[in-house]
Formats: structure tokens, sequence, C-alpha cells
């Protein structure tokens, strides 16, 4: 009967009147197997010493006053258990002192790097244990990006779900392996801020995603996620197929703890829409207070609407996490000890670690993307006169205590005014200085801010360079003299409003002025997102331009070493760059329209083909496609050899379910050589795409980042698995090969590829 009905509901796309999630109950008790086990075991005696209140007791927050945590849970002091604390987020410690400001995920997502994206999260969250917090909000795999306005999308490390799934993977692994519970969140299909959550009589939106496209896209990244071991999962504001994420227990009891046999809690976006029946749908644990439950958990065991093993349930997979990373006995610091209101007096607590200074640094160079060069990089001497131009050149006005440096608006204050749910216009530049992250519940708190015209001022005064600035004007005068002219702009996105477009006039209007006069001008975007350049990158006088996204506080030192030639450019783009607006697949955020005031509806009607998928499939030339970046050398690929491991369609009919060990196995290799052909060193992200049968023409399946010297080569060596070549059965709910000819393309870019072969299924 339940397969049938999946079968009805998702064998075809469908309209939003229809768009409805299955019922699957009961929820699932965690297993507690394999690495789990011996927490589990732990979890489960400990909370078998506990009255029902107790355990009610941890499945909620609470206001405290000894710190100011985004969240706190119970504690039962009873029994020496001390709570938790939970707080932002997944680029570092937000709204504290003392900690450090790392790249944001889409600049990770830039580098391709999976050792130096591994080393920023062990070392963030080093420095959330420091501060007492026992759960990082972070990181990010939803919103992935559909629509390239998404106000959050810079939180997450691509719109590529095996890129991202690949990154959040080992973010996960660092953070717990520094001894804090990782949190992947939005589960699912968050994709937009426009009507994210119900606010005055309005519902949130509901994305309408077929069962094909929630796995084989959305779902990908929180799989892998699961498959790294993380402790916790967030459920997202919007509603799914018209039921609220953290009522939906198709995805909560069906997908996340079946399915993918997840042991781990899972947890309530602050204040998301729930009710007491969400309990019984698989949430495991409310923020940022008791909300539907209260006291009415307590009540519900008594009448029999909620059992009591399904409250036993949730107090042992919250617990089981906490001992899974270790946070019992006395290695761990009190809850939120170092999260306090920084206005009142307050113990320094310093959670900044020494060896994490340079992974900071070679994180904000990787994700640097060089979009064009004529040559004039790197610098080919010292250059005599410099000069700057465009207001992110700077530090903000101000870096203190207040909301503005709370909530990452330093640069943008207006922004730190609005309400949530009410509707704002803000101005795609951030203008009252350079941008190292961006807005909200993804900000974090930089020690300093290295900003690229002190870093440019400090380099000359070492060198002799003369240097001439000016930061606001919209056409300023040039020196005609000057050797090279440098023009920063921004584009700013925040968590709570979707961005107004993808570029602004009075950003490239600066750079036309500036170049109408300098022959030499060389153009420096921080962006929290895709930000469009065809307005000026074929002007003659642009002869370089520079992706430098969100690199945290070391920003101008990363970009002085870059163009002074110290560094080189390895960064690609995470995202496809387009000519127009238009080009995209889903441009604008889904809407209520004139006939549906309170119930906002968006299909996913382009189900995969999103960003370069949809160029491909279209056959529409982006202006830079994904996974495009220049460098300052060359890389020859060649002696391409493709072997498999038996990998065969299997019965017909047949499918394997999503938490199959056999999904996992690697099925086929692929081997390339990687020559640096060019006169400096430099570093290659290959990348591997598969042509699967029926399906976008390319797709992601493997990526390896490579350092060489000049001359220098070196094998580089892909596996895949079974999953990467698998697609979702709608029919039999599980991952099926495909009999047919698999193509085979590795290149330096999804657009530049260089070897190519087949496997024939």
């Amino acid at each position: 009967m339940f397969s049938s009905l999946v079968v009805a509901l998702f064998a075809s796309p469908f309209v939003a009147s229809q768009a409805q999630s299955p019922v699957v109950l009961p929820s699932p008790p965690g297993k507690g197997t394999g690495v789990w086990a011996d927490a589990y075991e732990s979890a489960r005696d400990l909370v078998g010493q506990m009255t029902l209140e107790e355990k009610v007791n941890i499945t909620r927050g609470f206001t405290v006053s000894d710190n100011v945590c985004a969240g706190n849970t119970g504690t039962v002091p009873r029994l020496g258990w001390p709570g938790m604390c939970l707080h932002d987020a997944g680029n570092g410690v937000r709204a504290t002192d003392l900690v450090n400001s790392y790249p944001s995920a889409i600049h990770v997502g830039a580098s391709w790097d999976r050792n130096l994206t591994y080393e920023r999260a062990y070392y963030m969250g080093r420095e959330f244990k420091a501060k007492g917090v026992n759960v990082l909000l972070g990181p990010n795999a939803g919103p992935l990006g559909r629509t390239p306005l998404g106000g959050r999308n810079w939180e997450g490390f691509s719109i590529d779900p095996y890129l991202s799934g690949q990154l959040n993977a080992k973010t996960i692994i660092g953070n717990q392996d520094a001894g804090v519970i990782a949190n992947i969140k939005h589960f699912i299909a968050n994709e937009q801020e426009t009507y994210r959550r119900e606010y005055f009589g309005v519902e949130a939106v509901s994305a309408n995603v077929d069962d094909k496209t929630l796995h084989e896209l959305y779902l990908w990244p929180f799989m892998d996620s699961v498959r790294a071991g993380v402790a916790s999962v967030m459920c997202s504001y919007n509603r799914i197929n018209n039921t609220y994420a953290c009522e939906n227990s198709k995805l909560m009891n069906g997908i996340l703890k079946t399915d993918l046999a997840f042991d781990g809690f899972v947890l309530l976006d602050w204040s998301a829409h729930h009710n007491l029946e969400s309990a019984n749908s698989g949430l495991d644990m409310l923020m940022p207070g008791g909300g539907s439950w209260g006291n009415n958990l307590t009540q519900a065991v008594g009448n029999g609407s909620v059992s009591a093993d399904r409250v036993t349930d949730m107090a042992t997979r919250i617990l089981a996490a906490w001992y899974l990373l270790g946070q019992n006995g006395t290695n761990f610091p009190v809850p939120g000890i170092g999260i306090q209101n920084l206005t009142q007096p307050h113990k320094q607590v310093d959670a900044r670690i020494p060896e994490s200074t340079s992974i900071i640094l070679e994180g904000a160079i990787a994700g640097h993307v060089l979009l064009k060069n004529d040559g004039v990089l790197p610098f080919k001497k010292n250059p005599i006169m410099i000069s700057v131009y465009g207001y992110d050149a700077t530090v903000p006005y101000t870096k203190n205590t207040d909301r503005v440096f709370q909530l990452g608006f330093t640069s943008s204050p207006e922004i730190a005014q609005a309400v949530l749910g009410t509707e704002h216009h803000f101005d795609q530049a951030a203008k009252g200085g350079t941008i190292v992250t961006g807005g909200r519940a993804g900000a974090n708190s930089p020690a300093y801010i290295d900003d690229p015209l002190s870093a440019i001022q400090h380099r000359a005064k070492a060198d002799g360079t003369w240097v001439n600035w000016d930061l606001t004007s919209a056409n300023p005068d040039v020196n005609a003299a000057s050797d090279a002219c440098l023009v920063f702009i921004n584009a700013m996105a925040t968590e709570g409003w979707d961005r107004e477009g993808l570029h602004d006039d009075f950003s490239d209007g600066l750079v036309l002025n500036v170049a109408s006069k300098c022959a030499n001008t060389i153009v420096v975007i921080h962006a929290a997102g895709v930000r469009l350049v065809d307005q000026w990158i074929e002007h003659p006088n642009v002869t370089a331009a520079i992706v430098a996204h969100l690199p945290g506080q070391d920003s101008g030192e990363a970009l002085v070493k870059l163009i002074y030639g110290e560094a080189g450019f390895s960064g690609k783009l995470p995202y496809t760059l387009a000519k127009n607006e238009s080009d995209y697949a889903v441009y604008t955020p889904c809407d209520r329209g004139p006939s549906n005031t309170t119930d906002p509806q968006c299909d996913f009607t382009e189900g995969v083909y999103v960003d370069y998928r949809h160029f491909d499939e279209k056959n529409i030339t982006p202006r830079y496609e994904f996974g495009y970046g220049l460098s300052y050398t060359t890389f020859d690929y060649s002696l391409l050899s493709v072997e498999t491991l038996g990998i065969s369609q299997g019965v017909q009919g047949s499918s394997i379910s999503s938490s199959s060990e056999s999904l996992w196995e690697v099925v086929a290799t692929v081997n390339i050589t990687i020559t640096n052909t060019g006169s400096v060193a430099g570093a290659e992200a290959a990348q591997l795409y598969l042509g699967i049968p029926n399906s976008p023409p390319k797709q992601l399946r493997g990526f390896e980042k490579v350092a060489l010297s000049p001359g220098e080569s070196a094998k580089v060596g892909f596996e895949l698995t079974r999953r990467d070549f698998s697609t979702w059965d709608v029919i039999t709910q599980g991952w099926t090969v495909q009999d047919g000819q698999y193509a085979v393309y590795v290149g330096s870019s999804s657009r530049d590829i260089r070897l190519s072969s087949s496997i024939a299924i």
C-alpha cells in the first residue's frame, strides 16, 4: 500500500495542489551500532535512570542566565548531566570575542580542497569547544543553491550535490574530531529566504519536489553527511510537499531515520513550525524553548498520544551524540562558558589556537578565483604606483560589540535594523567596507580584518610604492601614471532575505569609469554568491578580474600574496557564472502570486537540471562555467585509464537501499597523469564527470587537487562508487544502475574536458 502511494505521488512531476508527503509511522528507535555502539550503551544506561520529566527536560530549550548561547537544553542535576550549549554556526563562532573569522563555506567550496576543508573544520571545532559549545550549528547542505538569488547560498559549499557532499563530510569529520557535535542543516529543500517560514498569517513556502529530484539532488549531500557520522540534523523552516519539514514523518522517519539509518538526533530550527505530533514524526529536540511541547509532552505520554518509548528514544539519541563526541567527564568546558554578553563583565576565554594561523591564511588564498588575466598578474616587478578604488577596499567603520557585529553586518549596518519576515530591499553592494562573511546566523567573528588597502599599503611601504586611493567616488580621478588600478566591489547576502539581483549599477559604473581612464584595471569582487560581470568583463582596459568570495579575516594578506605572485591562484568556481540572469534554470525565488495570498507554492519542475546541468542540457554558453578558474601556470592531462571492478546492472527490477554498504562499494577507478607545463609552481583541481543515461549530460563524480612544481608530473586517481553510477528508482524506492554507455570526462572544468572515455554496463 505504502509503495503504491509513493509511486502515485512521486513517479511523475506534479502540481502544487497534488503535492503531499506520505505519513510514515512509527519513528524508528536508534540502533546504536557501529561507531555509535559504545555511545548508545552509555546513553541507555544514563537515560534508564531518568524520570519521564528528566527525559523531557533534555529534549527542549531553556533560557539561562549564565550564557547567551543560541540555545541551551535542560539539565539533569540529580544525575550530574550538565546540559548542552548550541551555537552558530558553520563558518566560525558567531557573536563573541577571542575567536577567528575563517573563510566562509562558499570560499571553501571554491578551493576544491578536501584537506584544507578538514583542517578549517578541525580548528574551528576546537574554538567552539573552548567556548563551551556542545553543538556547532553547521555545516550547511541546504540551501544547495536552486536560485542564484538565495540569501544563504554562501553558507553552503556549492550548488553541486557531489562537491557539497564531499566538503560537508570533511567538515563534519573535522568538527567532530575536535570534540563538538556537528549539525547538518537545513533538511531539506530549503532553497529560498522569501517566505522561508510562516510570518504574519502567511504559510512558509512549500517546496514541491518529486521523489527522484529529492534523492538525486537535494538529499545527496545529506547522505554523505550521515555517512561521515554527523551526530545531529536540523529540520528546516519550509514545507516540503505541503507538510512542514519539522512535522514531516516521511522525511524524518522514512528517509532520514529508516532509509539512511541515522542514529543521531533531529533538531528543530529555531522556533520552526512544529506541533506535538512532531515527536511521533521524528523530531527529537526543540529550540530555543519548549514550543508546542513544554509540559504537553509529559501529558502526551500519560494519555498515550506519544509513547514513553519515543521519549526515551529522543533522550537516548541526544545523549548518545554527547557521549559519541566525548563530552562526558572533565575534558569538556562548562557549557557556554565563553559565550557571554560582551557588554557585561565576563572572563576572557581565548579560543584561538596558534596552529590555526596558517590554515586560515591558506584557506583565504585558496578560495580566490582568477576569471581573467591578460598577462598582468602576477605583477612582473614591484609597481611604482598603484591606485585603489572602491568601497570594498577598506575596513568597516566599526567592529565592536553591537548587533551589527553580532550579525555580520559591519559593512551594511542598515540590514541589522530589519525585522525578519518583513519586506525589505537592500543595496546589493555593502558600501560600508570590505566583506569577509555574509549576514546573520552564518556570520563569524573576526579577530581583526586585514583589509585590501591596508595590506597593499603595508607592501608598498616595504617596496617604495606610491599608493593613491579614492574609496567613495563613483567616478574618481585617476593618476595617469598608475601602473595598475585596483577596483574593489562586493555583493552582499544574508539569511532572512533573498538578494535583489546579481549585480548593481553603482559598482559596475565604478569599474567602467575607472577602466575608461586606466589601461590596466584589475577588478576584485568579494561576493556572497554569484556576481555577474558582463557589464564590463570585455572592456579592453579591464585586464584582470578576481572573484575573492568571503575570505575571512586574512582577506588583504591573501590577495596581496596572490597578485604579487607569492602564492598562485588555484580556486575554481563552485557554481556557474552566466552571461544573463535569464540563463539560469531558476532565477527568482517563488512568490505567492495574485490569487494565492497565504499559501505560497514552489514547484521544482526543473528537476535535477540546475546550474551547469541546465546549461549543458540547453546548450547555453555561460560567461564562466562551473569548475572554471585560471592559474599562473598550465597543466597537461594525459594517460587516461579506466578500470571497472565488477559493476553490473544487477537483477532486473532490483535496487539498493540508501543505507546499504554496497552502495558505497568502489566499482570503477579512473587514473590520469597531470604535468605542470608552465614555469611556476601551481595546484590544479582535476574534475571527473560522468554522463549517466537518461540524466544530465555531465555530473560531477570526482575531483582531486594536486600541487606540482614546474615540469613535475603526478598520477591522479578517482574512485567511483556504485552510488556514483546510480539513479533513484521511484518504483522500487532504491538506487539502480541502468544498462548503457556511461561517458567519462576528465578536465579542468565542466567544459574544459581534456580526456574522455566510456564504460559500458
